[in-house]
């Protein structure tokens, strides 16, 4: 399964190169008529991944947010928790006003030692990742027990997204002038269906939602993933060391 990774992200012309940043910015803000439908959609996403602790009303969770973005997410969180991230996109994080409200900030999830989460959560950002096994193998080490991964994905990969992100586009393209499918392949590097895989390979309980009717005739899926699968966890990183030494 993990023959071709960690995946490598080709780099983006240079007038993608250009407006990256403003264009990052925006969407995560919802800037715009066509995203701000999109942000309403997405809020489907973070309603069901915080919705445990909103109607658990348990004090004292620990929570980890892969992938943190601006902290767009915090509004749907009960306040009083501990709340950590892992964010490597600096600007976002500094350019939120929520800020003072996250416990640690970390870049990368290899930083967490000595710690444990009762939940570990991720909103649209796995199909993001490089080296998406990697990130879910450290994810198992941080949980406590009975500890849950949360994640919201959108359902890349299939017809019904593909349309979805054609509204996007006409407004990219009328604003840049640019193709928006360049940028949604340098972007989303994962399908749905394998992380799908992947969540499957390292948690033995693993428990899918979607928004529509199933996994491919739907826009975004939520997975909650329960009781790591310790052997297949090990295997990962005994494979993983190994492959590094015979390298050298």
């Amino acid at each position: 399964m993990f023959e071709s990774l960690p995946k490598i992200r080709t780099r983006l012309p240079l007038a993608y190169e250009k407006i990256y940043d403003e264009h990052y910015q925006n969407n995560r803000e919802g800037n715009g008529k066509t995203t701000s439908i999109s942000k309403k959609m997405e809020s489907w996403m973070h309603k069901i991944v915080a919705k445990d602790v909103v109607l658990g009303c348990i004090d004292g969770i620990k929570t980890l947010e892969i992938g943190a973005g601006n902290l767009n997410h915090l509004k749907y969180e009960p306040n009083g928790n501990s709340y950590d991230v892992v964010e490597p996109y600096s600007e976002l994080l500094n350019s939120s006003c929520k800020k003072n409200k996250i416990g640690t900030t970390y870049t990368d999830i290899s930083q967490i030692s000595n710690k444990k989460y009762d939940r570990i959560i991720s909103i649209a950002c796995f199909e993001h990742v490089l080296n998406l096994p990697l990130l879910v193998a450290h994810s198992c080490k941080l949980l406590n027990t009975n500890g849950q991964l949360r994640v919201a994905i959108p359902n890349e990969g299939t017809f019904l997204w593909k349309l979805g992100t054609m509204v996007t586009g006409f407004e990219f393209k009328r604003k840049y002038g640019l193709d928006y499918e360049i940028l949604m392949k340098h972007e989303h590097v994962n399908t749905a269906d394998e992380i799908d895989a992947i969540l499957n390979f390292f948690f033995k309980d693993v428990k899918c939602k979607v928004f529509g009717i199933n996994k491919k005739i739907a826009f975004y899926r939520f997975y909650i993933c329960k009781t790591p699968n310790t052997k297949n966890v090990k295997y990962y990183f005994s494979t993983k060391t190994n492959s590094t030494s015979n390298s050298n």
